[in-house]
């Protein structure tokens, strides 16, 4: 099985795609995962230009979801919504709709945030829209509250785990 990862945010080393790492190390032996990169690349969506080629990074994202059994989004929060980048590159993935990748498509949206509330509102506008797209959509919230000091702890877990396991072989 082949999980494509989206972060949603433009930074490399953003809580969200840290959060992506971070579930990667938890997949069974057998499950690859890969994440997305790119999103900054991706033009804004121009219905004009739907009969042309599609531009290079559309294009690629759209062979990358097409190509994933199944889809994990780590999105943050802004403004109580989702990124309007990430809006974008999925205007692009689309388009046809009756064709589109996503069609079918097991996802999970998940978010990390450096406040309390998780980015609960900009998980729920993906879900929205990916089930209005076709995809197979996982119910319920997976948020990650106070992102910074838990991914922290959660990486240094990982560096002293793997420590261990060297010092013990």
């Amino acid at each position: 099985m082949n999980v494509l990862g989206i972060s949603g945010s433009l930074r490399h080393d953003s809580h969200n795609t840290k959060l992506l790492r971070a579930a990667a190390r938890e997949l069974p032996p057998g499950v690859t995962f890969e994440i997305l990169d790119g999103l900054r690349d991706v033009p804004a969506y121009d219905e004009a230009r739907e009969g042309d080629p599609q531009p290079a990074p559309g294009r690629r994202r759209r062979e990358a979801i097409g190509s994933a059994d199944a889809l994990l989004f780590a999105t943050p929060e802004y403004n109580s919504s989702i990124p309007g980048a990430l809006k974008n590159a999925l205007d692009w993935v689309s388009r046809p709709l009756a064709t589109n990748p996503l069609r079918s498509t097991p996802v999970a949206v998940v978010g990390a945030s450096p406040g309390p509330f998780c980015a609960a509102w900009a998980q729920a506008q993906p879900r929205k829209l990916l089930a209005a797209l076709g995809s197979r959509v996982v119910d319920g919230d997976a948020a990650l509250r106070h992102a910074h000091p838990n991914i922290a702890a959660a990486a240094a877990s990982s560096h002293d785990t793997a420590r261990a396991h060297t010092h013990a072989t």
